[in-house]
């Protein structure tokens, strides 16, 4: 389960929006109860860098970006819970692309944009399978 703040909730959303017909994506900082809930904080928007033919339907985190908010979390003592991007004129389900870019533990945030309006709203948790696949779970989302 995963606790976001309706201020983020809409964020998330007005970021894909904005990006549109281009993904949007970010860092979602929080931190991990004991019994594994996952609390946001904040997130962080970041430049889509994948190559700009193709960023209607693809997302790049650069390195470097992975390197600022490694270093922005361990200063702030909170964590990288995962990552958001949005989906324009699909479903916010993963794509086979997204599954297998993915990284277990994570949570993956996807909003859903058609026609420049924001939709639906998912989180999903990418799981080892006992023959070496993957798979993502969708995570319950508790906005507060």
């Amino acid at each position: 389960m995963i606790f976001m703040p309706y201020n983020i909730f809409v964020q998330i959303k007005s970021e894909g929006e904005k990006s549109y017909p281009n993904e949007c994506c970010g860092i979602i900082y929080g931190n991990i109860s004991k019994d594994g809930k996952k609390y946001i904080e904040k997130i962080e928007p970041v430049s889509n860098s994948f190559d700009e033919n193709k960023r209607q339907y693809r997302f790049l985190i650069t390195p470097e970006t992975m390197l600022k908010a490694e270093l922005y979390a361990r200063k702030n003592k909170t964590d990288i819970l995962g990552f958001y991007h949005s989906h324009p004129n699909c479903m916010a389900v993963p794509s086979e692309y997204d599954r297998q870019h993915a990284l277990p533990v994570y949570s993956y945030i996807i909003t859903s944009v058609v026609g420049k309006s924001a939709m639906d709203l998912t989180s999903w948790e990418l799981f080892n399978n006992n023959n070496g696949s993957t798979h993502f779970c969708e995570e319950v989302i508790n906005i507060e």
